[in-house]
C-alpha cells in the first residue's frame, strides 16, 4: 500500500472521508482505491469485539490496577501478546488500550482501568502490554492524553494543572510507553487542560506529541470527545471516532477548505497519519468485516489463572495463612461469607466490561481445591451482605420455554399496536441489555426507533415479597403477569444506574410472590428516541432490570453470624463491583456499599480466624482491619479470579503482588481530597507534583498501606546494595535471598532522593523494579538501571525544560516506597536541559 501514491489519487471529499468513523468500530473504506476499513475494539483488560449486545464471549484479564501489582514486565508482555492474538480472533486491527492515566484518588471511577499512583510503574506497565500486542501486528492505541482521571463533567471539565505536574506525573506515563514501545495509536482525553480540549490542543497535540516527542502514529478522539471542525483538523487530531461524523462532514469541511478557513494540507497530513495506520493494519491479513471467535484454549486459561494470582496482594497475615486445603484437628469446617463469594467481579465497569467466556466465583474456587485435595473439610456457606446498587441481574434465575434466560422480541411498532410484526428475536443470558451496536437488516440505515419486549418466567422457591426495578436509556415498563408494576416511562428522572450513568435512575417497585408458583414476566421497552429527558447520545439505548426477594439486612447478617459461628476459619469475600467503580461516575466515598463493614464487625465478634479477601480496583476504607487475622486484596480478576484466590489462600501460588497505589487511612488523608471533583466545569490539581505516595512521604502522614507493599509466605533479605554510573546510565544491583521456608518471589523498588535540590521536590520517586523469583534458600543478583537524566530531573516552568540539576543524588532501596533500608550515592557534576523522549 502506497500512501502517498494514494493520498495523490484521492478527492478531497475522500481525503475528509477518512477522517471519521464509518461506525461504532470501524474507519471509512474508499473501494474505488481498494482502502478498507480497518476495526477497532475496546479495551484495557479484554477484547470485546464489536458487539456490548449479544456480544461473542471474550477473556477477561484483571484491571488494570491488578496488573501493574504483578509487577512483572515479562508477564505483562505476555498478557499483551495474548490480547493482540484475540484481537486477530475479533477481527480487531486497533485495541483500545491500555489505559495509562494517574489513580489521582481512590475515588475516581475509572481507576481501576489505569495502572498505578506512579507514572513510572504506569508508563513501564503500558509499555510492556503494548509491546505484547504490536508483536502480533496488531495496534495499540495508548489512551486517554492526557488528564482523564475523574469521570465528573468529564467532557466540559477544565484541567487547572501547573507545566510540572503535567510533565513529571500526567505525561511521564505517555512520554516513557512511546520512549519504549511506539504505540501506533494513541487517543485523546475528554477533558480541558487550562482551558483548551487536549482534542484541539496545539500544545499537547503538535508542541510536544509531534515536535518534541517526534511521533508519527495516528491519533483519533474518544468516543464523541471531538469538539470541532478546524481546531481539532489544524491540532491534529487525526480520526472522529465513532461514525458516523458529527464535526467532519464532507459538505461543510469541505467549505472550509474552499474559503480558505482550513489549509487543504491540513487535510491531507491527517489523511495521511490514517493511511499509515491502514497500512500497518492491512499486514495482519484480517479480512473486512471478519467473523469474531472466541478464545477457548487452555493455554489462555492457564495465563489468565497466573496474572490473576500474581496480582493478588497480601497485606496482613497473622499466621493464618496459607489454609490447609486438608482437615486437621483444629481446622474441620471453612466458611465463606460475603456478598462477592457467589459473583465473579472480573472486571470494572464501561469501556472495561464485556461478556466473559466463563468466570470463576471464589466460593467455586475454593470449593474446586477442596475437592481435589479429597473434601474432608466441609465448606460452609451465607451471603451475609448485599452490594448491589441496583437489583441484580436476573439472566441466569429466570426461564422461556423450558429453558434458562429470557427472550427478546424485536417490533417496530410500540406495544398495542395492531398487527405488530415481529422482526426478530434472540435468547438472553442477562437482564441488562445494552443495544448501542445492535443493527438488524430490517431496520432502515440509521435507524434507531424500535421497540423490544423481553419475556420469561420465575418460580420463586420461597413465599416473600419482591422488588422489582429497571434504569433505561429509552423507555421502559415492567409487567409481572400482565400487570403493570415498575413504570419507567410515564416520569422520568436522571439516575447513574444505567451504562456510563447516561439513562434514568432505577425505579422500584414491590410485590408478593407465593412459593412455587410461575409468574410470567414482561419487559416492554421503547428505545433512545422515546427518552422523555434530554440526551445528546445518538445510539439506540437499552434497558436493565432485575428483581429479588426483599430480605431484612440484620437477617442475613445474623445468618452469616450463626455459620461463622460455627466454623473453625471465615473467608469474608466483599469490596465493590462494576456497579460502583466504572467509566461514567466517580465513588461519592470511599466506604464499602451497604451493610458489609457491620457484617465484618459481627462476624469477627463471633469468630477471630477470619481472612478478608477484598476485591476492588482501587482502596477502600478498611475500619475492621485490626479485627481481622488476615486480608488479602484481590483487585478485579479476570474469568479466572475465583481459581487464583483459592491459590493463594491455600499456598499452592506464593503472593508475589504489591499494591500499585497507596490505601489511606481516610478518604480525607488523600491529596485529591479537597480538589477532586467538578467545581462548575473545573477541577483545580492542588497537589500539583505530591501525588500518591509522593504526598504522603512529603506530609510524612501515616497511611494503611503503603506504595508497593506487600507480603509473602516467604521471607526475603535484600543486601549488597551496589550503584555505578556507566556513561549516561545508572546501574543499581543488589542481592536478593530467600530466607524462608517455601518458594516465592520478591519485588526490589530502586527510588532516587535529590539531597539538596534547589526547588521543592517530593521525598523519593520510583525509578525502576525487578521481580524476582527464587527458591527456598536461593540467592540471586539483580539489576536494575535507568538514565542519569531520567534519575535527576525535574520540569523547569521558567525554561519550559527538563532540568537534570547537579548535585548529589541517594538510591534507595527496599521492597516498598515505605521501607527503602539501603541506600547508595551517585553525583552529577553539571545541570543540562533537555527535551523529548
Amino acid at each position: 500500500m502506497d500512501v502517498e501514491a494514494l493520498l495523490d489519487q484521492l478527492t478531497l471529499e475522500e481525503k475528509i472521508s477518512l477522517l471519521a468513523g464509518k461506525d461504532f468500530w470501524h474507519t471509512v473504506p474508499i473501494p474505488r482505491l481498494n482502502i478498507p476499513s480497518i476495526r477497532v475494539s475496546d479495551g484495557p483488560n479484554g477484547i470485546r469485539g464489536t458487539k456490548f449486545f449479544n456480544a461473542i464471549p471474550s477473556n477477561c484479564f484483571p484491571c488494570g490496577t491488578g496488573l501493574a501489582a504483578t509487577f512483572n514486565k515479562e508477564l505483562l508482555h505476555e498478557v499483551g501478546k495474548l490480547m493482540g492474538k484475540e484481537a486477530i480472533m475479533k477481527g480487531a486491527h486497533v485495541i483500545l488500550g491500555p489505559t495509562c492515566n494517574i489513580v489521582r484518588s481512590p475515588l475516581g471511577g475509572r481507576s481501576f482501568e489505569s495502572y498505578s499512583e506512579d507514572p513510572v510503574l504506569s508508563g513501564h506497565a503500558a509499555s510492556y502490554i503494548i509491546q505484547g500486542i504490536q508483536s502480533e501486528k496488531v495496534l495499540a492505541c495508548l489512551k486517554h492524553f492526557v488528564c482523564n482521571d475523574l469521570e465528573d463533567n468529564r467532557k466540559g471539565i477544565d484541567v487547572l494543572v501547573t507545566d510540572r505536574a503535567v510533565r513529571e506525573i500526567y505525561l511521564k506515563p505517555f512520554q516513557i510507553a512511546l520512549r519504549d514501545a511506539d504505540p501506533k495509536s494513541l487517543m485523546t482525553s475528554y477533558n480541558k487542560i487550562n482551558g483548551v480540549h487536549v482534542s484541539q490542543s496545539q500544545k499537547y497535540l503538535q508542541n510536544i506529541l509531534r515536535k518534541e516527542w517526534g511521533y508519527d502514529g495516528m491519533t483519533m478522539s474518544d468516543w464523541f470527545g471531538t469538539y470541532s471542525i478546524k481546531e481539532s483538523l489544524d491540532a491534529g487530531l487525526n480520526l472522529e471516532m465513532p461514525g458516523p461524523t458529527r464535526y467532519r462532514q464532507e459538505i461543510q469541511t469541505a467549505h472550509k477548505v474552499n474559503c480558505y478557513e482550513i489549509h487543504e494540507d491540513v487535510i491531507t497530513e491527517n489523511a495521511r497519519r490514517v493511511l499509515n495506520a491502514v497500512k500497518i493494519a492491512q499486514e495482519i491479513g484480517i479480512k473486512d468485516d471478519a467473523e469474531e471467535l472466541a478464545n477457548d484454549t487452555k493455554e489462555a486459561s492457564q495465563l489468565l489463572r497466573k496474572s490473576g494470582g500474581e496480582s493478588l496482594v497480601l497485606l496482613k497475615n497473622d499466621g493464618i495463612l496459607p489454609l490447609p486445603d486438608k482437615a486437621n484437628s483444629s481446622i474441620k469446617k471453612i466458611a465463606v461469607i460475603g456478598p462477592n463469594a457467589k459473583v465473579a467481579q472480573d472486571a470494572g465497569g464501561g469501556s472495561a466490561s464485556m461478556t466473559t467466556r466463563y468466570k470463576i466465583t471464589p466460593y467455586e474456587g475454593i470449593k474446586a481445591k477442596l475437592e481435589q485435595a479429597g473434601n474432608s473439610i466441609e465448606l460452609q456457606y451465607a451471603m451475609g451482605a448485599t452490594l448491589d446498587k441496583t437489583l441484580p441481574d436476573v439472566g441466569t434465575i429466570t426461564n422461556y420455554n423450558g429453558k434458562p434466560g429470557l427472550m427478546a422480541k424485536f417490533y417496530k411498532n410500540a406495544p398495542g399496536t395492531a398487527d405488530r410484526e415481529l422482526f426478530h428475536q434472540l435468547p438472553l443470558s442477562t437482564s441488562k441489555v445494552f443495544l448501542a451496536d445492535f443493527y438488524h437488516e430490517r431496520l432502515e440505515k440509521g435507524q434507531l426507533l424500535y421497540y423490544v419486549d423481553i419475556e420469561g418466567t420465575f418460580t420463586p422457591d420461597v413465599s416473600s415479597t419482591f422488588e422489582f426495578g429497571c434504569s433505561c436509556l429509552g423507555t421502559a415498563q415492567v409487567f409481572v403477569d400482565d400487570k403493570l408494576l415498575v413504570d419507567n416511562k410515564t416520569k422520568q428522572e436522571y439516575g447513574d444506574a444505567f451504562f456510563l450513568g447516561m439513562g434514568t435512575r432505577e425505579e422500584v417497585s414491590q410485590i408478593k410472590l407465593e412459593k412455587g408458583k410461575t409468574y410470567d414476566i414482561r419487559v416492554e421497552f421503547g428505545t433512545s428516541p422515546t427518552y422523555t429527558l434530554p440526551c445528546i447520545h445518538k445510539e439506540a439505548g437499552g434497558v436493565f432490570f432485575g428483581f429479588r426477594e426483599k430480605v431484612d439486612p440484620q437477617d442475613m447478617i445474623k445468618r452469616a453470624v450463626e455459620v461463622a459461628k460455627d466454623s473453625d476459619r471465615v473467608i469474608l469475600c466483599l469490596g465493590l463491583s462494576k456497579e460502583w467503580e466504572s467509566e461514567g461516575f466517580d465513588r461519592p466515598h470511599m466506604d464499602i456499599p451497604g451493610y458489609t463493614t457491620q457484617l465484618v464487625d459481627q462476624v469477627c465478634e463471633v469468630n477471630k480466624n477470619v481472612i478478608v479477601v477484598n476485591q476492588s480496583g482501587s482502596p477502600v476504607a478498611m475500619p475492621w482491619v485490626d479485627k481481622i487475622q488476615g486480608l488479602v486484596h484481590a483487585w478485579y480478576g479476570g474469568n479466572e479470579l475465583g481459581n487464583a484466590i483459592a491459590d493463594v489462600l491455600f499456598g499452592s501460588v506464593n503472593p508475589s503482588g504489591k499494591l500499585s497505589m497507596t490505601f489511606p487511612k481516610a478518604i480525607e488523608d488523600n491529596p485529591s481530597f479537597v480538589n477532586f471533583t467538578s467545581d462548575h466545569g473545573r477541577v483545580l490539581y492542588g497537589e500539583d507534583v505530591y501525588v500518591g505516595y509522593r504526598w504522603y512521604e512529603k506530609t510524612k502522614r501515616d497511611v494503611l498501606f503503603p506504595f508497593g507493599f506487600g507480603l509473602s509466605y516467604t521471607a526475603f533479605e535484600v543486601s549488597g546494595l551496589k550503584v555505578q554510573q556507566k556513561k549516561d546510565q545508572v546501574v543499581v544491583e543488589v542481592n536478593v535471598k530467600n530466607t524462608g521456608v517455601v518458594a516465592g518471589a520478591e519485588i526490589v523498588q530502586a527510588y532516587v532522593h535529590a539531597v539538596k535540590p534547589s526547588i521543592p521536590r517530593p521525598v523519593k520517586e520510583l525509578k525502576d523494579f525487578a521481580k524476582v523469583f527464587l527458591k527456598k534458600g536461593e540467592s540471586k543478583k539483580v539489576a536494575m538501571a535507568f538514565s542519569v537524566r531520567e534519575a535527576t530531573s525535574y520540569w523547569n516552568e521558567y525554561k519550559s525544560k527538563w532540568c537534570s540539576e547537579k548535585g548529589d543524588y541517594e538510591v534507595l532501596v527496599g521492597t516498598s516506597s515505605a521501607h527503602t533500608p539501603l541506600s547508595d550515592k551517585f553525583t552529577t557534576d553539571r545541570t543540562e536541559y533537555w527535551l523529548g523522549l
